[in-house]
């Protein structure tokens, strides 16, 4: 059986292998997923050796059996936990109600979904015997003898080669946000092929992302009416675009982050965005003052949209202020561009742009 490192270190090494904006970062970086992973590490759980995981030795595993790493120990636990009326030295880790994250959350929609561990397909899913076990390379990264820059070149290695081309772009796109300590100046190409500079940081990623990527998505003629970074600096304005739409606008501490307008439509459609690297998403408050500003210009409520814009929806900031949206807005995400939440239970402005109507849908 191969070395094992404490459960707290390989808590701390999980961090590393699934950085922000990995998918289901909650689920397998939490110290019940430094649990399983030091749980499988310690029975030799691992692809070719023939043993295998349940949930079980897990929530039975104790700090006096963790200290026991000789060979003979840890194969007397694999197996002896498993039997009826097993006594296991010391206090327990997690009661039997456990089961259920570990087998669901930590396992089944978190290490196995992003391709760390293996589960058997040659069992029933109502048995009860283990199924789950790491994978080679994914156990490797907790060598204790790996440190420093052979770890980091170990943990590269095995994300390029295990993570989906899906997830190693979100974790790219993270990265480069969450960042915010270039010295270069964020580049902005507006939809009519202009360009202006903002300062690093991670809001400007995020609004690059938002004119970039976001707007060419979900909006069919799209064009940038307003622009501003931290500060309230104005980057773009467009005093004759917003007139020719029937709206004035006037920089005070109402204005969003960013204002698009999408000139597709015979009635245009105007969307304010904010951008959430820390907090200040669209709340029921914010909505209204922006709503009755478009209300005093006389443009309609129901050509009106709102977007709250994060980096990514694993993150603290998303989680912080999710439940303060406001309904009838929209969250999107730069990790994962393709997808927008729709904070309503029924058809909005942005969803008939992105999913038309079909003939004979329901009204």
């Amino acid at each position: 059986m191969m070395a094992i490192l404490p459960r707290e270190q390989v808590h701390a090494r999980l961090q590393a292998v699934f950085p922000e904006g990995t998918p289901n970062r909650a689920y397998i970086t939490r110290m019940l997923a430094a649990s399983t992973v030091f749980t499988a590490l310690y029975i030799d759980a691992i692809d070719g050796t023939g043993t295998f995981l349940g949930p079980k030795h897990v929530y039975r595993m104790t700090d006096g059996q963790a200290a026991k790493v000789d060979d003979a120990s840890r194969t007397a636990y694999a197996t002896g936990v498993l039997r009826t009326g097993s006594q296991i030295e010391g206090r327990r880790w997690y009661q039997d109600n456990t089961r259920e994250p570990i087998r669901d959350e930590t396992l089944r929609e978190g290490l196995v979904a992003i391709g760390a561990v293996s589960e058997r397909s040659d069992l029933p899913t109502t048995s009860s015997k283990p199924r789950y076990a790491l994978k080679p390379g994914f156990a490797a990264l907790f060598d204790p003898a790996l440190a420093g820059e052979d770890l980091q070149t170990r943990i590269a290695a095995w994300q390029a080669e295990a993570l989906s081309k899906g997830a190693l772009a979100r974790l790219a796109i993270v990265r480069r946000g969450a960042g915010g300590i270039s010295a270069d100046q964020v580049l902005v190409t507006f939809p009519n092929g202009e360009t202006r500079r903002m300062k690093p940081g991670p809001s400007s990623e995020i609004t690059k992302a938002v004119v970039e990527v976001f707007a060419p998505a979900f909006l069919g003629e799209p064009a940038v009416v307003f622009l501003s970074e931290s500060g309230n600096k104005v980057v773009a304005r467009d005093d004759e675009l917003a007139r020719s739409i029937g709206i004035t606008i006037q920089a005070d501490k109402n204005l969003p982050d960013t204002i698009l307008v999408d000139l597709q439509p015979a009635h245009p459609l105007l969307v304010f965005v904010e951008v959430v690297a820390t907090d200040g998403p669209v709340s029921e408050r914010r909505k209204e003052a922006l709503l009755e500003l478009v209300a005093e210009a006389g443009f309609p409520a129901e050509h009106v949209a709102f977007v709250t814009a994060f980096l990514d929806r694993s993150a603290g900031p998303f989680k912080k202020t999710v439940d303060s949206l406001a309904w009838g807005s929209y969250a999107w995400f730069a990790a994962e561009p393709e997808r927008l939440i729709d904070f309503d239970d029924k058809p909005t402005p942005l969803s008939y742009r992105r999913h038309p109507p079909q003939a004979g849908d329901a009204t």
